[in-house]
């Protein structure tokens, strides 16, 4: 077999492509392959706006250049003069070749490639790593995540979370929409107002879901999120993370412990003692904690801490009935504790009570998007600054499950890599 042919052969290259020449350069760690066309060859054209299709001889070529998959660590570079028909209309079109990719210079298989080392590694590093530049991979990335939008299919989405994330500290947050059932980013929105809800039943809709078949919708206790919720989804229940309603008894209990440590020094690098569970804490932590409750000096503290493992309890009732009856017993334990702070975060329990007590029918909670939102945010990280474009972006890349496949066969088979 001639080399001409074996590249052939390793491109996938049918009539009436064939390579012309291949050159290779040692030094350059380069190679260049020239692919042409047989003479009196017929060209495949199908037009996107009337559909109309046939075979169309040559009418005139224009010089192109693909960037390919390295051959070893040479790169490679695929070079062809693509041919140009006129239709009976008398328009004329370039042809697409096979290999060609939906960014102008990288063929198919690289650009599959490019977009898999994007889901591992930062664009920068990426952009380095092929030797090309962080816009022309931006661009490349746009094009596959809104083209795999537009093929999602919700109409059997009917239970979601919804939580915010930031990109910078302080400023320009983004709203996660995600299917708990799948695991995946079906939707992100720009801000964390009301609006995002709106945002995101009219782009649920757009994609064949049903804002009526949400029976349930998992989020923190956000005024704008309940709002949002309730003006939008007017079929969904809403259940309060167990999360974020931990979050708020555990800043509670810091509180008591950070007023208390003024006046005790006992309490001095105790801080998390008070704001891990048992579970979690260091051998170091789990004597500090035993010499507390052994102290004899019934701190405040202490009782907010069996305040919050109280309260993490309630969750493991068998039933509704019994976790209802720990709830009003914990509320009024807290509301009687004498402690300012876990009296407010009780209070905050019970105006949103029913979204609380609706955990134990749901089940539902955030714990599957605060796992994305850490993924989103750990590849943000080692990134140079997304822009809001770009943040969107990586985000349903990495989270958003999306199929590739119908853009490019060569990621078929990588989908859930």
């Amino acid at each position: 077999m001639n080399t001409n042919l074996l590249f052939s052969e390793a491109l996938g290259l049918k009539a009436p492509w064939k390579i012309e020449r291949i050159e290779f350069n040692g030094e350059k760690r380069r190679l260049d392959i020239h692919i042409g066309f047989e003479r009196g060859s017929l060209f495949f054209y199908k037009d996107p706006d009337t559909q109309k299709e046939g075979e169309y001889k040559l009418h005139d070529s224009q010089e192109k250049t693909w960037r390919h998959l390295n051959f070893f660590d040479h790169e490679c570079y695929l070079h062809a003069k693509v041919p140009r028909i006129k239709t009976p209309e008398g328009q004329v079109r370039l042809i697409s070749p096979p290999w060609s990719g939906h960014v102008a210079g990288f063929t198919l298989l690289f650009e599959a490639l490019i977009l898999q080392l994007c889901k591992h590694m930062p664009v920068h590093q990426v952009a380095l790593l092929i030797n090309t530049t962080d816009h022309k991979i931006w661009v490349m990335l746009d094009h596959y995540v809104d083209e795999a939008r537009k093929q999602q299919d919700f109409s059997a989405v009917s239970v979601i979370g919804v939580d915010e994330t930031s990109e910078a500290k302080g400023h320009n947050y983004i709203s996660l929409f995600v299917d708990l059932k799948a695991k995946s980013t079906i939707f992100i929105a720009e801000g964390k107002d009301n609006r995002t809800v709106s945002d995101f039943k009219e782009d649920f809709e757009a994609h064949k879901g049903k804002a009526e078949n949400i029976t349930d919708v998992s989020c923190d206790m956000s005024p704008a999120f309940i709002k949002g919720i309730t003006e939008q989804l007017s079929s969904a229940q809403i259940t309060f993370d167990k999360f974020h309603i931990l979050k708020i008894i555990n800043e509670a209990v810091d509180d008591v412990r950070r007023s208390e440590a003024k006046k005790n020094p006992i309490l001095k690098g105790c801080r998390y003692v008070f704001l891990k569970n048992e579970t979690n804490t260091t051998e170091a932590q789990k004597i500090n904690k035993e010499k507390l409750l052994l102290s004899g000096l019934n701190l405040k503290s202490m009782r907010a801490l069996s305040i919050r493992e109280s309260f993490q309890q309630i969750y493991r009732a068998e039933s509704l009935e019994t976790f209802l009856i720990l709830l009003k017993r914990w509320y009024y334990w807290a509301t009687h504790s004498q402690l300012a702070p876990m009296k407010k975060a009780a209070k905050t329990i019970k105006n949103h009570w029913d979204g609380v007590v609706r955990w134990k029918e749901s089940q539902i909670n955030n714990g599957i998007l605060e796992g994305l939102n850490s993924i989103v945010q750990a590849a943000k990280r080692k990134a140079r600054g997304y822009k809001t474009k770009h943040f969107k972006t990586i985000a349903y890349l990495i989270t958003g499950d999306l199929d590739f496949g119908f853009i490019n066969e060569n990621l078929k088979s990588t989908q859930n890599l």
